[in-house]
């Protein structure tokens, strides 16, 4: 059974960091494509980074570029987003993704088969 599980999220004030996690559990992780959106209060589930397979590409979104960074550590079978200089704009619940049937990131939900059951982040201003 495929599991994604999300951790780390939380309140924090703006301009400040947070690490979110995901453990990922019951596939071949080294031939998962990996990624995390998040949907914003009122809003729709948004692309945020993804990375490939040996976690040498990453892409991100034009909003958070230069600011989060997504990496995966294939041993652990986690994923990691470390996100700096948070903004009020960057509170949501943040989805850890996984996509087993393809091998290049996608930036679309209809990309990824596996999702986690999200984590709140909310930064405060």
């Amino acid at each position: 059974q495929v599991q994604l599980v999300e951790s780390g999220g939380g309140l924090v004030q703006a301009g400040g960091s947070l690490r979110l996690s995901c453990a990922a559990s019951g596939m071949p992780f080294r031939s998962v494509v990996m990624g995390w959106f998040r949907q914003p209060p009122g809003k729709k589930r948004e692309f945020v980074a993804g990375i490939g397979l040996s976690g040498g590409a990453t892409i991100y979104a034009d909003s958070v570029k230069g600011r989060f960074t997504i990496s995966r550590e294939s041993a652990a079978n986690m994923v990691y987003l470390q996100m700096n200089s948070l903004k009020s704009e960057d509170t949501a619940v943040y989805y850890c993704a996984a996509d087993s049937a393809r091998s290049l990131i996608s930036r679309y939900e209809s990309g990824y088969n596996y999702w986690g059951q999200g984590t709140p982040v909310t930064v405060s201003s």
